[in-house]
Formats: C-alpha cells, sequence, structure tokens
C-alpha cells in the first residue's frame, strides 16, 4: 500500500548515505603516489651521464713532431717499440710476410752535422718469425739457417749517413746475417722528436725502407720460384740516455 511521502524517512536516507561514503580525503589522496612516482625517475636518469663523464680521460696531444730539434747524444732503442716487416713474392700466388720484434741498438745524433750521426742495431736470429711454426722450421732449417745450437746475433753497423732534405738520409751500413757480411743501405726518414709523456725521457723516431738478395747472405733456397729480393720496413724509436 503506498505511504506518504515522509520527511522523517528522507533524513534518515541522508544520514545513512554519508556514513556509508568513503572519506573525501581518503579519495583526494589515492592518485597521489602514482603522479610521485615517475617524477623520482628523470633526477637518477639525469644523475648517471654526470658520473660517466667524470671518468671520461683527457685527450693525450701528440708528443713528436718534425719541427723538434734533437738534442745531440746517445739513444738507445726501445725494444717495445722497434721492429721490422720483410715481405718477398711466394711463387707468383702471394705475398708472404715476416717479423721481427725487440731490435736492440744505439743512435748517436749529431743534429747540428748529421753526417757525423751513426747508428748500431742488433737481434737474435730466433726474434725473426713467420706467421706459422711449420714455415719457421723451415726457415731455422738446413735450407735456409741451417741454426743447429744457439741462435746468432743479426748486425748492423752504419759506415756512412748522407742526409738528403730536412727529414730523410741514405744510412749505409755493413749487415751481418747468417755469417755474411754486406753492405746495405737504409732510405730512413725522421718521424719527429719530443717528449715522451709516459716516461719523461727525450725520444725520437724513424721509418726505414730497405731491400736485400737472400742469395747475398746464401739464402737463396728455392729461388726464384720463392723471390730473391726481401723488401723490409723497419720502425724504430729511441730514448736519449742520460
Amino acid at each position: 500500500m503506498f505511504q506518504p511521502f515522509d520527511k522523517t524517512m528522507l533524513g534518515a536516507a541522508s544520514l545513512l548515505a554519508l556514513v556509508m561514503a568513503p572519506p573525501l580525503a581518503a579519495q583526494d589522496a589515492a592518485p597521489a603516489p602514482v603522479a610521485e612516482a615517475p617524477a623520482q625517475a628523470p633526477a637518477a636518469a639525469d644523475a648517471a651521464p654526470s658520473a660517466a663523464s667524470a671518468q671520461t680521460p683527457a685527450p693525450m696531444p701528440i708528443p713528436a713532431s718534425k719541427t723538434t730539434t734533437p738534442d745531440a747524444g746517445a739513444y738507445a732503442f726501445d725494444p717495445a717499440h722497434s721492429q721490422a716487416v720483410f715481405t718477398y713474392d711466394h711463387m707468383g700466388f702471394s705475398t708472404s710476410r715476416g717479423f721481427v720484434n725487440g731490435i736492440e741498438g744505439t743512435i748517436t745524433l749529431d743534429p747540428a752535422d748529421p753526417a757525423k750521426s751513426s747508428v748500431e742495431a742488433s737481434f737474435p736470429l730466433s726474434a725473426l718469425q713467420t706467421l706459422d711454426a711449420g714455415l719457421d722450421k723451415l726457415v731455422m732449417g738446413p735450407d735456409f739457417f741451417n741454426v743447429t745450437g744457439d741462435a746468432p746475433l743479426v748486425t748492423f753497423k752504419s759506415t756512412s749517413v748522407e742526409p738528403d732534405g730536412d727529414d730523410e738520409a741514405r744510412v749505409t751500413g755493413d749487415l751481418t746475417l747468417n755469417g755474411i757480411t754486406r753492405p746495405v743501405v737504409l732510405e730512413v726518414e725522421f718521424n719527429g722528436a719530443g717528449l715522451d709523456p709516459i716516461t719523461q725521457v727525450p725520444t725520437i723516431g724513424f721509418s726505414i725502407e730497405a731491400e736485400l738478395k737472400r742469395s747475398d747472405f746464401n739464402l737463396g733456397g728455392f729461388s726464384p720460384a720463392v723471390e730473391d729480393e726481401v723488401e723490409i720496413d723497419i720502425e724504430i724509436e729511441a730514448k736519449k740516455q742520460s
């Protein structure tokens, strides 16, 4: 049966709804953590590049210069940065290469009169290597060096220095190889002089080209299939002796 509208009932219902509804303060606070979380990520990202930048080393300038005149005196080879690469034609099929590491020696330099300069160099024959162990054994065997005991020394001693311009010279000297001594001409280019920033020692450098015939040193096996002429590229770095 329909009952007439009662204002008392309306008041009771409104009161009940108010009690059951979640507090307004709780509704406003709920989204706050979602808004704050992404705001913290950029701060960490911004800090990362700063730390990485602090670890980047400063660039090191190149100390060697062709325009720097080196001091006169004796310079000892730096074996770690003095080596030779030799090249020859192998039966027309390929160009083969070998190398010599740890060359030792002394340059006596006279910048005021380069013709008075001199150089001596040496390395044990065991320092000569190809890129193949089997070929190394052949080279040291009876067809070539015939090494049966301790590896002999290979030596070079200059006999004359002829300057050719400001940065180049022809250095003639006696090369002793396989027990035979022959004159060899080195085409030398001055790379530069300067203070080594690691050792703080005055340093000089040279690039050198030379050519020799294996047969001149009784090493002409398998020629001409294996080329008799051998081209040699040498890099020398030397430090001033105190």
